[in-house]
């Protein structure tokens, strides 16, 4: 059995990976249910709230209390949805976008998306490591979030950060805290009056969707102020979102150790380069979320098909997070303290201030 099969079979679940699937299954449902349902039952005024949010809620309060009595019966089927279910869940958010979509907004939110991307990820990479002393796969983790798209990038790092599971709780949890004060925050500063001297509304919809978290979160903020405001906002997002394979390659590029140093040689530039490329672990899954995010783009698919592949999606993301709540241990995270949240509020402050002044400057070009 070459390579290839041995990595197609693994997504395969065994009968000892059953029992924990149907768990987590059953457990992302209800999230999703619930998620639906709160929104009905308050007419909407639980906005922003994401069916991930609940997953991971839900699932350490569980994973702290019931789940460790039947954990050696469930693990590999937990650890199963952790690890390939989260792997398939990044390659279908590709039926989510489009590359019309970004024909649609123009190259001002594509550098915009761009620029507040890597400038994020970098500050929080300097301040969480040389200032804060965080450990790097925390602050990884961390800059993922809230440079590309909140939850779904932490979870898509994971893998090539290799962080434990309450290091990955810990940056969701900065994602949901300020991502959820971005999303109410923007709207009313803009009704306040205070961005309209600088941004106008397209503008608005570009700063919204290359600065705030979560995509739900933009959405609520974008159409806040117009549905016209809300497309702009979304799209912009989606542009950022795609953004998430080169950055994972880039990623696994930067963390694997240069052969060069390691030995002690002196190889030239390119020889370095190419043994170096040589040892990068590369996110295969991510290549595959571009495919297809091309193949959505240009086979003609019926409305049916997308809205089932979208659903399907939803369920396999919220059982990745559902299973990384059931293995996060509220003591790991105590011992994480409070640096982790004030790397994620001085990022915040950076998103909103920051952000914008990178949006007006692509405003004057």
């Amino acid at each position: 059995m070459n390579a290839f099969t041995q990595s197609v079979a693994s997504y395969i679940p065994q009968g000892r990976h059953l029992k924990g699937l149907l768990v987590v299954l059953v457990g992302s449902l209800f999230c999703l249910w619930l998620n639906n349902s709160l929104n009905i039952w308050t007419n909407g005024r639980i906005v922003g709230l994401s069916s991930l949010t609940l997953a991971i809620l839900i699932g350490i309060v569980l994973g702290n209390t019931v789940y460790p009595s039947v954990a050696e019966r469930l693990g590999e089927g937990v650890g199963f949805a952790k690890g390939q279910i989260l792997r398939l869940a990044i390659m279908f958010y590709g039926f989510k976008l489009t590359l019309t979509q970004i024909a649609s907004v123009g190259m001002p939110a594509i550098m915009s998306d761009a620029l507040v991307l890597t400038s994020t990820f970098l500050l929080t990479y300097w301040l969480g490591t040389k200032w804060l002393k965080i450990d790097k796969q925390t602050t990884l983790l961390i800059g993922s979030g809230a440079s590309i798209c909140g939850a779904a990038a932490v979870i898509a790092a994971e893998p090539v950060v290799k962080a434990e599971a309450h290091k990955v709780t810990i940056a969701v949890a900065t994602v949901v805290v300020f991502g959820t004060i971005a999303m109410l925050l923007y709207p009313f500063l803009y009704h306040l009056g205070w961005l309209q001297p600088w941004l106008s509304a397209q503008d608005y919809g570009v700063y919204t969707g290359a600065t705030i978290h979560e995509v739900a979160q933009v959405v609520v903020a974008g159409n806040a102020i117009s549905p016209e405001v809300g497309n702009t906002a979304v799209v912009t997002k989606m542009i950022r979102v795609m953004m998430l394979a080169p950055f994972l390659l880039i990623l696994s590029f930067a963390l694997t150790p240069s052969s060069n140093e390691a030995n002690g040689g002196k190889k030239s530039l390119l020889l370095s380069f190419m043994a170096r490329a040589k040892q990068v672990k590369v996110p295969w899954f991510a290549f595959i979320f571009i495919v297809v995010v091309l193949l959505h783009t240009w086979l003609p698919m019926s409305a049916s098909f997308e809205q089932t592949m979208v659903k399907l999606d939803d369920v396999l993301l919220t059982m990745a997070m559902f299973a990384l709540g059931l293995t996060t241990h509220l003591g790991a995270i105590k011992q994480a303290g409070v640096k982790p949240l004030i790397l994620g509020a001085i990022m915040f402050g950076w998103l909103i201030i920051g952000g914008g002044l990178i949006n007006v400057g692509i405003g004057f070009i």
